[in-house]
């Protein structure tokens, strides 16, 4: 595959949006065939599968079945689209991929994360991407910015206790492949974050 697989990562509220938007707009001006895409989700099949992982009604989900749920709609993504993409040469950007399993289901859920990477290992025929943006913002911030959003899916709904888990699996992942993660200050400016991340592509890439 000759195309480029960028992933971003983050707790929610650090800003992952804004500076998708923004990564996207410049690779375009930059003249790359671009293809962005979110997780869950992605394609036709994988929208209806993040509906009912996101649905608020879905309370008594077993943590397993939201592993395997994640894992579903990844594989009808990276087969459906980031894959032909690549192959393509298209730079495909990921808004989030096997990294958030890993901490939101693997730690913060405690299922273990040797069985989500296994799980997602099938799930995806072991892509990894080649560069991953984490957007790092403590929980008790992130937290503080979503409470200015009026309605929460059922992660976003979960309590301090477990984004304080899933943050502290992000640094666990960093630990270990900080080579791929590069991790940016979320609580700097739009514009110097945007700056950090395009440095980093283009000493790197272009």
């Amino acid at each position: 595959m000759s195309g480029l697989f960028i992933t971003m990562e983050g707790t929610d509220g650090a800003g992952k949006s804004t500076q998708l938007d923004l990564l996207n707009k410049y690779l375009k001006d930059k003249g790359f065939n671009v293809v962005f895409v979110r997780e869950p989700g992605g394609t036709k099949i994988s929208e209806k599968i993040r509906n009912i992982i996101l649905d608020i009604d879905n309370k008594e989900m077993h943590y397993m079945t939201e592993a395997f749920l994640y894992a579903s709609s990844r594989t009808q993504l990276v087969n459906e689209v980031i894959i032909p993409e690549l192959k393509k040469g298209s730079v495909v950007i990921c808004d989030r991929f096997v990294d958030s399993s890993i901490v939101y289901q693997g730690i913060a859920r405690n299922l273990g994360v040797e069985v989500v990477r296994k799980i997602n290992n099938i799930a995806t025929g072991g892509l990894i991407p080649d560069i991953t943006f984490f957007l790092d913002l403590s929980p008790d911030k992130a937290i503080e910015r979503k409470k200015e959003q009026k309605e929460l899916d059922r992660l976003e709904r979960e309590k301090s206790q477990f984004y304080n888990k899933v943050y502290e699996g992000y640094k666990m992942l960093i630990e270990e492949e900080g080579e791929r993660i590069k991790v940016i200050d979320a609580t700097q400016s739009i514009e110097v974050i945007h700056n950090n991340i395009v440095n980093y592509l283009e000493n790197l890439f272009f």
